[in-house]
């Protein structure tokens, strides 16, 4: 597909490689806004939604989709096919429910919703805040470490691995993997990042297959078996979409949940009075949370191909391109929210998009605000004086945004 001309307010402040950009991406996404509703970006040859109006219509609109093979060949939407050798990579991501568009998405997702009913994620509380209090008890007896490695990566790595069956002694191998896989969501991946995410795509896969037969021969109350009992009752669910589903899980179940965990508490130490107002109160809990999600946005950007032509603001965007929706500058938006650069934690009007919008709404939101409620009212209890030791380093990616770790003391 030929470039379109450059919008006339070029996106040349928009640098997702640049560390500066990453460590504060907000003051170009207000010149974004500023400067148009959208807006081409040659680098990766995709068109910038930064407004949220904008935002939060798309991810509903039918005309778009994540992924576009339910309707056309790479050819017929004037598109290249991926390398050979990152085959083991989509296929895994392209049999998830993340990258399908109906009827495979309705029909996976009416099996996965089974697992997240809010009966089933409320029995899971228990459980949480016994993971929660484990992690942070052993936070507080050392006088503090990386927030991130000890408290914020492993609690929504262990509950979904629970959900799933996954033994304890494996559990280890599980973040290490989700990584490398997710390097390749960020833009432009590098031939390194590609290798990664494919290495660790085939032995995620091997894996996964083999918990699987053992689940067949022994079933138990996890996610996997009751996945495998209903392929066994008729509902139409291949050995492919069971692992690229259980992958799906522990990637989105705990990426968004680790980063909101580590970014909030680095906005917090940032904003003294506020902390102390959230110390001092601890009922402001659950508005806290939303508010930090919304300030600090774990998730910055989410793909949406054109299926079929789309307007926006005068603007033809044909079908074969490839829109940006920058959710972090969308909850910054002030058309949206009253005075967006300011942290309030007690936000009543709060509708940010962090869990996205339509067919695609994160399914474990309920569960990740649950496991977010139990780390920071457990850190609020038990580390009432918990500081910042060190000025922390983002990590170099952008579209997936966090540090590289959060070191307190006590």
């Amino acid at each position: 597909m030929d470039a379109p001309a450059p919008s006339p307010h070029a996106a040349s402040r928009f640098a997702p490689w640049s560390p500066a950009f990453a460590a504060d991406p907000y003051p170009a996404y207000a010149e974004l806004r500023a400067a148009g509703r959208v807006h081409w970006f040659e680098p990766t040859r995709q068109w910038l939604v930064p407004c949220y109006a904008d935002v939060a219509g798309l991810l509903r609109d039918r005309r778009l989709g994540r992924t576009y093979l339910h309707r056309f060949t790479h050819e017929e939407f004037g598109r290249t096919a991926p390398p050979a050798a990152h085959e083991p990579f989509h296929t895994l991501n392209d049999h998830g429910l993340l990258d399908l568009e109906a009827p495979d998405h309705t029909r996976i997702r009416r099996l996965v919703t089974k697992a997240f009913t809010p009966r089933t994620v409320q029995a899971l509380e228990p459980t949480v805040r016994r993971l929660a209090a484990e992690l942070v008890g052993r936070l507080v007896k050392e006088g503090g470490g990386d927030l991130l490695a000890e408290v914020a990566e492993p609690l929504p790595v262990a509950v979904i691995a629970e959900m799933l069956g996954i033994p304890a002694g494996d559990r280890a191998l599980l973040r290490p993997w989700s990584a490398d896989i997710c390097g390749m969501y960020e833009l432009n991946p590098t031939d390194e990042t590609a290798a990664r995410a494919v290495r660790a795509s085939v032995e995620f896969s091997a894996y996964l297959r083999g918990l699987i037969a053992e689940r067949r021969r022994t079933p138990g109350e996890d996610l996997i078996s009751a996945l495998i009992a209903a392929y066994e009752e008729g509902d139409r669910l291949s050995e492919q979409e069971m692992v690229s589903t259980c992958v799906l899980l522990l990637n989105a179940g705990h990426e968004a949940t680790v980063n909101t965990t580590a970014n909030g508490w680095w906005t917090l130490f940032r904003h003294p009075e506020q902390l102390a107002g959230l110390r001092a109160d601890h009922s402001r809990l659950s508005t806290a949370v939303e508010e930090l999600m919304r300030y600090d946005t774990p998730l910055q950007l989410f793909e949406r191909w054109v299926l079929d032509d789309i307007e926006i603001d005068g603007t033809i965007i044909p079908r074969g391109s490839e829109l940006a929706l920058l959710f972090g500058s969308a909850n910054r938006d002030p058309a949206r929210f009253e005075r967006p650069d300011a942290l309030d934690l007690a936000r009543p009007d709060n509708p940010h998009i962090s869990f996205g919008a339509g067919i695609h709404y994160c399914l474990g939101a309920p569960l990740a605000r649950i496991e977010l409620a139990a780390s920071f009212g457990e850190l609020l209890r038990e580390a009432p004086a918990m500081r910042l030791a060190a000025e922390p380093e983002w990590k170099p990616g952008f579209v997936i945004r966090g540090v590289r770790e959060l070191l307190v003391e006590l």
